[in-house]
């Protein structure tokens, strides 16, 4: 049978023709007319005092906080439960990530957890909006009020979200968005910073480009500016192909959002009476952005003979996100019990917007039956026998 992938672009003749004009116009490289369009338009899409695209989110993150002036010995609270960008973001300012146990039903960061993790030495928090669900933002952003903290929104899996009638990326003084290929909005790879105070923008922008600006902008001087060298600078730019490619993929989001709930809907309905596992579950004050579809497994079925089987069958499948503490290159001794119980229970099935209901059918059926067939009690009643 034909694969199913677990995640699929949605790239196709329209995008081709957007690469096609930046090829015609000799600037494919950043911050040229295609970037400074995209940026003009996330700025006002979100309503921020300003958008700076960078080649991913973890460079979004990064720029974040050398503008939110984060210094070396600096606590910077993470949600536990992510990829681990916004730990290792903190580690690029030589700061230390302070991991917060999350929600069990959502998986994004428990504001308690927040709360209870507080030092001195805190200066912020970085909340993720787990696989594409807004965290709780009314609630962390008056605990960092009372302590006069920063909140860095990490919505790199949330295009398309929104949480109390607000869009995911304008939940906080700055946010973080991806366009990796997995997401809902893609050119393959990118990212940008949303600020609501310009300042914060400015300082991304110019680090981005080796603390130098816009080459483009420099060659349409008249004479001959040489640029100085003032700030410790890095290459994060966004391609103006990239940017051709999201200024489509922003004009779909809709479309494609709209394919991916009916998706998550007909994996509702399918393995709503499965009690081997667990549906995500969407608070209603939000919207989920679908980026993955990940449910959670009983305690007594062997996850990795099921993802064996599906992949055996053709269908893609991971782990979903990862109990960032427990990775081996931040040497915590924290415990957050609820992120690393999802990390060993969760299960991400395919998810895009390119999937028909045929295969959602497909692949709910496989994973019924490999749940039950890989369950602690199929295995005993099999030894019995």
């Amino acid at each position: 049978m034909e694969p199913i992938p677990l995640v699929h672009a949605s790239l196709g003749v329209r995008e081709l023709a957007a690469v096609a004009e930046v090829f015609a116009s000799g600037w494919p490289a950043g911050q040229g007319p295609r970037g400074k369009a995209l940026e003009a338009r996330l700025a006002e899409k979100y309503g921020v005092g300003d958008a700076v695209t960078a080649s991913n989110c973890g460079a979004a993150l990064h720029l974040a906080l050398l503008a939110l002036g984060v210094e070396p010995g600096d606590e910077v609270i993470v949600a536990d439960y992510t990829f681990p960008a916004p730990a290792q973001a903190v580690r690029y300012v030589d700061a230390v990530p302070v991991f917060a146990d999350v929600r069990a039903d959502t998986g994004t960061v428990a504001p308690q957890a927040v709360a209870d993790l507080i030092s001195p030495r805190t200066v912020g928090v970085i909340a993720v909006d787990t696989l594409g669900i807004p965290a709780d933002y009314t609630e962390l952003q008056a605990i960092a009020d009372r302590h006069g903290l920063f909140v860095v929104e990490d919505a790199a899996c949330a295009v398309g979200a929104t949480y109390q009638g607000r869009q995911a990326g304008a939940l906080a003084e700055v946010s973080c968005l991806s366009f990796h290929g997995r997401k809902g909005a893609t050119s393959g790879e990118g990212g940008a910073l949303l600020a609501r105070d310009p300042r914060i923008g400015a300082d991304a922008r110019l680090r981005s480009s080796f603390g130098i600006g816009s080459i483009f902008d420099l060659g349409k001087v008249v004479g001959l500016p040489i640029p100085e060298f003032t700030e410790i600078g890095y290459n994060y730019k966004l391609s103006d192909i990239a940017a051709a490619i999201l200024q489509v993929q922003l004009g779909r989001i809709e479309e494609l959002l709209a394919r991916r709930d009916a998706v998550a809907a007909q994996y509702a309905e399918l393995l709503a009476d499965e009690e081997l596992l667990t549906l995500p579950y969407v608070p209603e004050d939000r919207t989920h952005a679908w980026q993955s579809y990940v449910v959670t497994l009983d305690a007594g079925v062997d996850r990795s003979a099921v993802a064996a089987e599906l992949r055996g069958q053709g269908i893609g499948c991971g782990q979903g996100a990862w109990a960032t503490h427990v990775q081996p290159v931040f040497l915590s001794e924290q415990r957050c019990p609820v992120s690393a119980d999802l990390f060993a229970r969760n299960l991400a099935i395919p998810m895009h917007a390119e999937l028909t209901s045929n295969q959602v059918e497909r692949v709910a059926g496989a994973l019924r039956g490999a749940v039950r067939a890989h369950s602690a009690a199929t295995v005993s009643a099999g030894g019995a026998a």
